[in-house]
C-alpha cells in the first residue's frame, strides 16, 4: 500500500491509467465491434476516462473502500497478511469505480436506452466480468510491483543516508 502522497500519486496513475485503458477499449469493442476506428476512439475517449476516473479513485471510491474495508471487513487475522488488505480494498475498488464508470460511460455514450436501469444494470454486470479479473490478475500485480520497487528504493535511500548521518556524528 502507499505510504505517503508522492506513491499514492504513481500508484493510482498506472492503476487508473491501465484499468481505464483496458475498460475503453472493451467498451468501445462492445459498441462498434472490430473495426477500424477502434483505436481512434478509444484514445479519443481515454483522457476524459481517466480523468474521472482519478476524481473518482482519490476523491470518492478510494476513502469510502478504505473506510469499509478497515471498518468492516477486515480483521486481525487479515491485518497480519498484507496481501489479503490489498485483495480486500482492490475488490471494494472495483465495486465503486465499476458502479460510478458505468454511469459515466452511459452518459459520454448518451446510452440510455429505452428501461435507463435494464441499460444501467447491463453496463455495470458486463463492466464487472472485465474489470474484477483485470484488476486482481494483471493491473493490481504490476501496480503493486513499481510500488514495491519505488519502496525499495526509499529505504535503500533512507538507510544510506542514516548509515552516513551516524559516521558523522
Amino acid at each position: 500500500m502507499p505510504r505517503n502522497l508522492k506513491e499514492e500519486v504513481v500508484f493510482t496513475a498506472i492503476m487508473a491509467g491501465l484499468m481505464v485503458f483496458v475498460m475503453v477499449c472493451y467498451n468501445v469493442l462492445l459498441v462498434q465491434g472490430f473495426t477500424k476506428g477502434v483505436m481512434l476512439n478509444t484514445i479519443s475517449e481515454y483522457p476524459g476516462g481517466l480523468l474521472a476516473a482519478i476524481i473518482l479513485d482519490l476523491l470518492v471510491v478510494g476513502p469510502i473502500a478504505k473506510k469499509l474495508a478497515f471498518k468492516y471487513i477486515i480483521n486481525d487475522y487479515m491485518k497480519k497478511n498484507v496481501v489479503l488488505i490489498g485483495i480486500t480494498i482492490s475488490v471494494l475498488m472495483v465495486l465503486g469505480m465499476v458502479t460510478c464508470m458505468s454511469l459515466f460511460g452511459m452518459i459520454m455514450a448518451h446510452n440510455f436506452g429505452s428501461n435507463l436501469l435494464m441499460t444501467y444494470l447491463h453496463t455495470w454486470g458486463f463492466n464487472l466480468i472485465v474489470a474484477l479479473p483485470l484488476q486482481l490478475l494483471i493491473v493490481g500485480p504490476i501496480a503493486r510491483a513499481v510500488l514495491g520497487i519505488m519502496q525499495t528504493a526509499t529505504d535503500k535511500k533512507q538507510a544510506t543516508q542514516e548509515t552516513v548521518d551516524e559516521e558523522i556524528e
